[in-house]
């Protein structure tokens, strides 16, 4: 018989359940020892072709985000010097999401290596 507790029925220690949940617990424990990652890009064929097509992206990304901060600016330019102001919001927007895309683009590679440096302390 279970006894009971003013906050409901104990859980049995011999129970099933419980016996379950502890081997549960020990082969993940036993896994999470086990299990490790080592990025390597040279371990796969063509993992220096993926780096020259990541290379490449990133240099056609900044030159795209290069053009949107000129032609932004100059919408921003023209739109200031004729008070046209809608004209002038989408031209600073541009420049500003231009910008901002640059700056993503450089940080990426850090911004991926901090999580993944911060998710490999995780234990």
């Amino acid at each position: 018989m279970i006894p009971l507790t003013p906050a409901g029925p104990l859980i049995d220690p011999s129970s099933a359940l419980v016996r379950g949940v502890a081997q549960a617990r020990a082969a993940l424990a036993w896994t999470a020892d086990v299990v490790t990652i080592h990025p390597d890009p040279s371990a796969l064929p063509g993992g220096q072709v993926l780096q020259n097509l990541m290379d490449g992206l990133d240099s056609w990304a900044l030159a795209l985000a290069l053009v949107g901060l000129v032609i932004g600016a100059a919408a921003w330019a023209l739109g200031s010097h004729g008070q046209n102001y809608q004209q002038t919001f989408v031209g600073r927007r541009a420049v500003l999401i231009s910008g901002l895309a640059a700056l993503l683009i450089g940080a990426g590679p850090g911004i991926v290596n901090f999580f993944f440096n911060a998710g490999s302390t995780v234990h």
